[in-house]
């Protein structure tokens, strides 16, 4: 499984071989463990449960789940898988040698959250006009017509900008620093730093 939890550190530049100075992401990604393992004759699906980071902060109903993978991770993600692998048991680690240089992944995470917003800044609407008696200049406008007396689902108006969940696919893996645990991306990626993610290699 070409799967890891990791969070963003920032971005930077490298320069290529051949001159050309290219952005990337940098993102930390430390060994992931397997708390959980499920089947389809027990749970209806394939997939692996993985935890990430440490706490000491856990519940008591979540120290006996982890208790067999000896871990209390701080995030934890579930995978669905197609086939189980043999060699995967409570406890494994899931570390970032499983990607290489040129790897194609998907990487999804939290937008940045704007609070709230206007249909100016949230949706790029146009001001109203500033002369001829105009005074209109960022209010929203009709938002409908009498009939049907009510307002249609979807209609843009002004609320909560950012802090959704963003999946950018087609990152090519630029840097793979195993040592410090470190993969850099090409391009960005959602949210600000010290973001979750989680990175997945592209099928």
């Amino acid at each position: 499984m070409k799967a890891i939890i990791a969070r963003k550190i920032g971005m930077t530049n490298v320069i290529n071989p051949d001159g050309s100075v290219e952005p990337i992401t940098l993102i930390s990604a430390t060994a992931n463990t397997v708390t959980q393992i499920k089947t389809i004759e027990r749970d209806g699906y394939n997939a692996l449960q993985v935890g990430a980071e440490q706490t000491k902060r856990i519940k008591k109903p979540q120290v006996n789940h982890f208790k067999n993978s000896k871990t209390q991770p701080k995030i934890v993600r579930e995978f669905r898988i197609d086939e189980l692998d043999d060699e995967i048991s409570l406890g494994s680690k899931i570390n970032l040698t499983d990607f290489e240089i040129g790897n194609k992944v998907k990487v999804t995470g939290l937008s940045k959250g704007k609070g709230w917003a206007g249909t100016i800044k949230r949706h790029n609407f146009q001001r109203g006009r500033k002369t001829h008696g105009g005074r209109s200049y960022r209010r929203v406008g009709s938002i409908g017509s009498m009939y049907p007396q009510k307002i249609f689902k979807g209609k843009k108006m002004p609320g909560q900008m950012g802090n959704t969940q963003i999946t950018i696919r087609n990152l090519t893996v630029s840097l793979v620093d195993s040592e410090h645990n470190i993969i850099g991306l090409k391009g960005s990626v959602p949210g600000p730093k010290n973001t979750v993610l989680i990175v997945k290699g592209e099928s």
